[in-house]
């Protein structure tokens, strides 16, 4: 059965964009635990509640990516209130990152933070990100840096933690792991894919333990902007095959 043929229908009184958002949202926990992307709890992915943009949704604290469904997230406000009754409560850190970037950010409907060894093992490198091969050049010179303040659980780091986004859709934090925005789930979470298979790329290839061979600024430069100008946005075209695969894998569980 293919993803459009798999339909759900949104709770009484809530909107089919929310609806949407949530179904999205819980397909990227899907997704992201069929590749074996997980913290057991404690990374979060987000999703701006269309509809209503001071509310956002995000994993219930204490479930795994497997057990997470379109109805289970839990909705807040940027304060930090719960919007609705839930017998989860979120992540204090996801909130503090994610509260962040949407009370900064009004373009950002979405946001993707994992921490995998891969991630956090070049986040610990002082030069982040190397432009070693064609995934990667996506962020040549279009990455936003982090310093590691500890676990995020001050609330004043949230000022920071937007500045240093800047007008960025990928950050990396610093010994920490990889945070990547988007006006929706499909754009945050296909960018993310992206992210982390360079991170895994820029490992094995610091692993071979011979010399580097770059592209040329120049190339590396056109290579970035081909990316801006030559392809859609990430996530318009992958997403539907991305809800075909995890039906395929029999997640299609996230949509109850």
């Amino acid at each position: 059965m293919s993803a459009s043929a798999v339909k759900s229908a949104p709770r009484p009184g809530m909107s089919d964009a929310e609806w949407k958002a949530r179904v999205d949202l819980a397909a990227a926990y899907r997704w992201f635990d069929l590749l074996g992307l997980t913290d057991l709890i404690y990374t979060h992915m987000s999703a701006r509640v269309p509809d209503a943009p001071h509310h956002f949704l995000i994993n219930p604290y204490g479930l795994m990516f497997h057990e997470i469904t379109a109805s289970n997230l839990v909705k807040v406000d940027i304060e930090g209130n719960l919007v609705e009754p839930s017998e989860f409560g979120m992540n204090p850190a996801g909130f503090t990152i994610h509260s962040a970037l949407y009370h900064a950010r009004p373009d950002i409907g979405s946001a993707i933070h994992l921490h995998t060894v891969a991630s956090m093992a070049v986040s610990s490198q002082a030069d982040g990100l190397l432009p070693l091969n064609q995934h990667s050049l996506r962020w040549y010179n279009r990455i936003a840096y982090h310093d590691y303040e500890g676990i995020a659980l001050d609330l004043e780091e949230r000022e920071r933690l937007a500045a240093d986004l800047g007008h960025h859709h990928s950050m990396i934090l610093r010994n920490h792991g990889l945070l990547t925005v988007g006006a929706d789930v499909p754009e945050a979470a296909v960018l993310m894919y992206y992210l982390e298979d360079s991170c895994k790329c820029q490992v094995a290839t610091l692993a071979g333990g011979r010399g580097l061979y770059l592209p040329t600024p120049e190339v590396c430069e056109r290579t970035a902007q081909q990316y801006e100008h030559k392809y859609p946005r990430a996530g318009v075209l992958e997403w539907d095959a991305v809800l075909r695969w995890i039906d395929a894998k029999g997640g299609n569980g996230f949509r109850a």
